[in-house]
């Protein structure tokens, strides 16, 4: 598919007006809807006049007044709403990922808002309501691998601890992606039977943590990478759609973010999770991308900082 092309000249990202406008049309496309109560048409009215601030609305059911950015990861901030839209653009719009550094020069702020603002847009790209992956006689990919743990370049201190990541990708679907604590056979077998369909075929490298959980499934085919085996069966069996994705997450991790803290690892897993999962293969460009990432915000109050979440990444 080949979309639009991304114009950043566009006003909705210079103009807080246009930006306010776009963003009602992305979270309320059949008209305002009261947070609280959840009313609308007739029973919203929009406020008006010199004294009431732009984008005020005012439900007649349970009298409170409420913008587009009531429960979004948007309410309260004190970044223009223009910024927040282009930095949405900028994170769905870069697929090996944009960093906080980056988007501090390119929108005027200090790093801690930029850093601040995408980690809130990270938290927009979490789907907890998506069904199992697979299906009869669909192809389920699983596999693992490592994040941290290199030392290179380092002067001085322990190298950074290596974290575990296990991802399932259906393909010619979506991915998901997890952080675990281990690769042992029980670690993964829960996350596989409680994300993929049974009915689906399983395939996997030769790791013996597999085995028995691919007895659980209509079919469990097997490459042995040790081996220099990576394709058989006529290119049937094979993990290779889930290396490609594994290959654009750490070109990402370590080319743009450079270093991941294990407090903050789901969330980036998440970002790269969404943009897999709203590829163009799948009917997205730049902008329609952007307009998900934005949807996701709505039920996501913004902080400055959650409870025992450190504050740097």
């Amino acid at each position: 598919m080949t979309g639009k092309k991304l114009d950043l000249r566009n006003a909705i990202f210079h103009n807080d007006d246009k930006a306010r406008e776009h963003l009602e049309a992305v979270l309320w496309p059949d008209g305002p809807v009261c947070p609280r109560c959840g009313v609308m048409g007739d029973r919203v009215i929009k406020l008006q006049g010199k004294s009431t601030r732009p984008g005020l609305y005012n439900c007649k059911d349970c009298r409170s007044q409420f913008s587009v950015t009531i429960g979004t990861v948007m309410e309260r901030s004190h970044v223009p709403l223009s910024k927040w839209v282009l930095a949405a653009q900028l994170m769905a719009s870069s697929k090996k990922g944009f960093s906080a550094l980056q988007l501090q020069r390119m929108i005027g702020t200090n790093y801690e808002t930029a850093w601040f603002m995408f980690h809130r847009l990270r938290e927009c790209t979490n789907d907890p309501t998506s069904g199992p992956l697979g299906g009869q006689t669909k192809v389920v990919e699983a596999d693992e691998s490592y994040l941290g743990g290199r030392a290179k370049n380092k002067a001085y201190g322990p190298p950074p601890k290596k974290m575990a990541v296990f991802s399932l990708v259906e393909r010619e679907g979506k991915v998901r992606s997890r952080h675990v604590a281990d690769v042992t056979a029980k670690t993964l077998r829960n996350a596989i039977v409680t994300q993929v369909d049974r009915k689906s075929y399983l395939m996997t490298d030769e790791a013996p943590v597999y085995i028995k959980t691919g007895e659980e499934f209509s079919g469990h085919g097997t490459v042995n990478h040790s081996a220099e085996e990576y394709v058989r069966h006529g290119g049937f069996m094979h993990t290779n759609t889930i290396e490609s994705f594994f290959a654009i997450m750490k070109r990402g991790v370590y080319g743009n973010f450079h270093s991941v803290s294990e407090a903050h690892l789901p969330r980036y897993l998440s970002e790269f999770d969404f943009k897999y999962n709203h590829r163009s293969a799948l009917g997205y460009d730049d902008a329609t991308r952007a307009d998900a990432l934005l949807r996701g915000a709505t039920g996501k109050r913004l902080l400055y900082q959650w409870p025992n979440e450190p504050t740097h990444a």
